[in-house]
C-alpha cells in the first residue's frame, strides 16, 4: 500500500488530475481513501470528566505517526462546514491496533470541543493534519525527568509518560500536576496507576479544593520542587499549561540559573493587557476597507470586533490556520514578546498585537 500511495502522490499522477489532486477523486469513492490527506475514523469517545473526553481514532494509511507531546489539527464537518481546531495527542506511542487518541476539555465557547464532547459518535470520519510540534522528549531520555502540567495541559504530558511506561523506561520520572479539584482532574485512574510504578512519583495539587492531608497545596512554588527533591539545574523539565503556570515556572528556573533545562508549551496564550502603552494607532483591514482604532487586543479579536470573520483554528499560535500577510506596521507576539516590523511578512493574527499603525490583508 505504501508503494501505491507514493505512486498516486507522484508528479505524473498530479499532472493527470490537475487542477484537482488525486485525493479529490479518491474522496468521491470513500473519504478514508487518500494518497496524502490524513483521515481518521472515530473508534470510541470516552468521557474523562463532566466536560472532558478522549477520542480514540484509527487513521488511514497517509498518517505518519506522532512523537509524544505533539498535536494534530482536528476537523469535523457540521452542516456542510468544516471546522478545525488543534488538540494534543494523549495516547502512548506504543499503543496497539493502529490507533491513537486526543483528549479535549469542552470550553463554553468552543464549537468543536463542545461538539466532540457531546455529539461526536463512533464511526464518524474526521479530517486531520500530520502530527506537529516541537514539545517532545529527546531521543535519549535522561535518568531524571520532571513533567509539570496544569489543567488541560496534562494531555501531551500524558502521552509522554504513557510512552515511557510502555517502552520500559527505568529512569526517575516526577510528574507534578495542578488541577482545580479531583473532580476537575483528567485521567484520574491513570494517574493512580502511574503512582504505583517504582520509578515514577506522581504528585497532584488541587488549587481550589485541596484534599485533607495533601502533600502540597497552592499554586506552583519553588518549595514544591524542594519538597520533591528536584534540583532544577540538572533536571530536564517539561511544562504545559495555562500562561500563569508557565510564567511562574519560567521565572523560577531563570532565577535559579536553570532556564536551559526548561521546555515549555502554552495550552492557553497569555491574556493581552488592553491598557498596554502600545495600544495606539489604527488597524487597517485592507481587503475589507475597514479602519479601527487599535484596542490592544490581538488582530484576530480586533477583526472579529469589526464584524469580519477571518479563518482561525487553535487561537494559540500553533496551527497556522489564521496566518496571513501583514502589509505594513509592527506587531508584538503575545507569547514570546518579540516585536517585528517587516513589510509583507506572514503573521499569526491570533497571537499578534498591533504596535501602532498596522495594515493587514483581511
Amino acid at each position: 500500500m505504501g508503494i501505491i500511495r507514493k505512486a498516486l502522490a507522484s508528479r505524473p499522477v498530479a499532472s493527470l488530475t490537475s487542477p484537482f489532486t488525486i485525493d479529490h477523486y479518491l474522496d468521491q469513492i470513500h473519504p478514508m481513501l487518500a494518497a496524502e490527506n490524513v483521515r481518521a475514523r472515530v473508534v470510541e469517545v470516552r468521557r474523562e470528566t463532566g466536560d472532558a473526553s478522549t477520542v480514540v481514532l484509527r487513521p488511514n494509511g497517509a498518517w505518519n505517526g506522532f512523537v509524544p507531546g505533539q498535536h494534530v489539527q482536528f476537523g469535523v464537518e457540521v452542516d456542510g462546514k468544516r471546522r478545525v481546531r488543534v488538540f494534543s495527542v494523549s495516547s502512548s506511542k506504543a499503543a496497539k491496533k493502529g490507533t491513537f487518541s486526543v483528549s479535549v476539555k469542552a470550553h463554553p465557547d468552543g464549537y468543536v470541543s463542545q461538539f466532540l464532547h457531546h455529539e461526536l459518535e463512533p464511526g464518524t470520519i474526521v479530517y486531520m493534519s500530520q502530527a506537529e510540534g516541537e514539545f517532545v522528549l529527546p531521543r535519549v531520555v535522561p535518568d531524571d525527568l520532571l513533567l509539570i502540567s496544569g489543567g488541560s495541559g496534562i494531555t501531551p504530558v500524558m502521552s509522554m509518560i504513557r510512552t515511557l511506561r510502555d517502552t520500559g523506561h527505568q529512569g526517575r520520572v516526577t510528574f507534578l500536576h495542578y488541577a482545580r479539584s479531583r473532580d476537575d482532574e483528567m485521567f484520574t485512574a491513570d494517574l493512580d496507576a502511574l503512582a504505583d510504578l517504582p520509578n515514577v512519583t506522581v504528585t497532584r495539587v488541587y488549587t481550589r479544593k485541596p484534599e485533607p492531608g495533601a502533600e502540597l497545596e497552592g499554586r506552583f512554588h519553588v518549595d514544591h520542587l524542594k519538597h520533591l527533591g528536584i534540583d532544577p539545574t540538572d533536571t530536564l523539565t517539561y511544562v504545559c499549561g495555562p500562561a500563569g503556570l508557565i510564567a511562574t515556572v519560567r521565572d523560577t528556573y531563570t532565577e535559579l540559573g536553570a532556564a536551559d533545562q526548561l521546555r515549555l508549551e502554552y495550552f492557553k496564550v497569555p491574556s493581552v493587557d488592553l491598557d498596554a502603552a502600545d495600544a495606539t494607532g489604527t488597524v487597517t483591514f485592507d481587503e475589507a476597507g475597514i479602519e479601527a482604532d487599535n484596542s490592544g487586543a490581538t488582530i484576530l479579536e480586533q477583526a472579529e470586533a469589526a464584524g469580519l470573520k477571518p479563518e482561525f483554528g487553535c487561537r494559540m499560535g500553533v496551527c497556522n490556520t489564521c496566518a496571513l500577510k501583514k502589509n505594513s506596521g509592527a506587531v508584538r507576539h503575545v507569547v514570546s514578546g518579540e516585536v517585528t516590523a517587516n513589510t509583507d511578512e506572514t503573521i499569526k493574527i491570533c497571537v499578534s498585537v498591533p504596535v501602532g499603525d498596522v495594515n493587514v490583508a483581511i
